[in-house]
């Protein structure tokens, strides 16, 4: 079997506050792009991983990754042995492991069925791991793993995903957010919240790596309609009206910047 793991951006991430638990509060519209890693999964004797792909270096320890963790708790028919492309940059704002392991429980719903309390198991892997199994665009609160319905007409739209080449922790830029609560994610339907929306770790991702606002700055000279920082960075997008938009932006871009052309699912 094969799955894409969905690459996914926040169109908007307010934080509110800093909990007692040591997270943070969070207001965040997620939406998925329909490309990203791909994982291919057959029978075996035991559970093995084999990472390839352009971005496969950058993870330490990938025998002790999301998606090994993710295989060790879902109930399977047989062992599986699993290749992982890695197309995503690592520590990017993409959600990539969580994405990754969100493509396991679509593979093991595949093959029989997700058990009830998946969304629990999902939760309990990373705070938008919920998020990245059903990989369409929602509303995510709490620490982002309360899920809700959102009106969207967004599926389609053409996005383009710009990284600088800079790998960001995300622990570092939550620890540069100000303390300001700048208020919730506005009512509408998805194009409206993004559109009102804000991105409040994006002055603590700056901070570390400026290349972010080289990135932003290129990114709102073309003819997007939204350009903001994903995530807790390094990586920003930029939507479109139309795919000829989004890929003369693309040519125009440099050449040693990584880049995904898409749409949103």
């Amino acid at each position: 079997m094969h799955e894409t793991a969905f690459a996914k951006i926040n169109l908007a991430l307010h934080v509110r506050r800093r909990r007692d638990d040591g997270y943070h509060e969070l207001e965040t519209l997620f939406a998925f792009v329909d490309a990203g890693d791909e994982l291919s999964v057959s029978p075996a004797e035991r559970d093995t991983l084999r990472v390839m792909g352009e971005f496969a270096g950058g993870l330490s320890d990938p025998f002790g990754n999301i998606v090994s963790k993710a295989l060790n708790i879902l109930p399977r028919e047989c062992a599986w042995s699993v290749t992982l492309e890695k197309r995503l940059p690592v520590a990017a704002g993409l959600g990539g492991g969580s994405a990754d392991a969100g493509a396991v429980f679509r593979l093991v719903e595949a093959a029989r069925r997700l058990p009830d309390d998946w969304r629990a198991r999902a939760a309990k892997l990373g705070a938008d791991v919920p998020a990245c199994v059903e990989s369409v665009t929602c509303i995510g609160r709490g620490t982002g793993t309360e899920l809700e319905p959102v009106d969207s007409e967004l599926a389609g739209t053409p996005v383009l995903l710009v990284n600088p080449r800079v790998a960001l922790a995300t622990g570092p830029v939550f620890q540069r957010w100000d303390g300001v609560d700048r208020g919730p994610l506005p009512d509408g339907d998805a194009r409206a919240i993004a559109l009102a929306g804000r991105n409040d770790l994006e002055a603590g991702a700056l901070d570390l790596v400026p290349q972010i606002g080289d990135v932003l700055a290129a990114l709102r000279g073309t003819d997007a309609w939204l350009v903001r920082m994903s995530g807790s960075g390094a990586t920003c997008f930029a939507l479109y009206d139309n795919e000829v938009a989004r890929d003369e932006a693309a040519r125009a871009l440099p050449a040693d910047w990584w880049q995904l052309a898409g749409k949103l699912r």
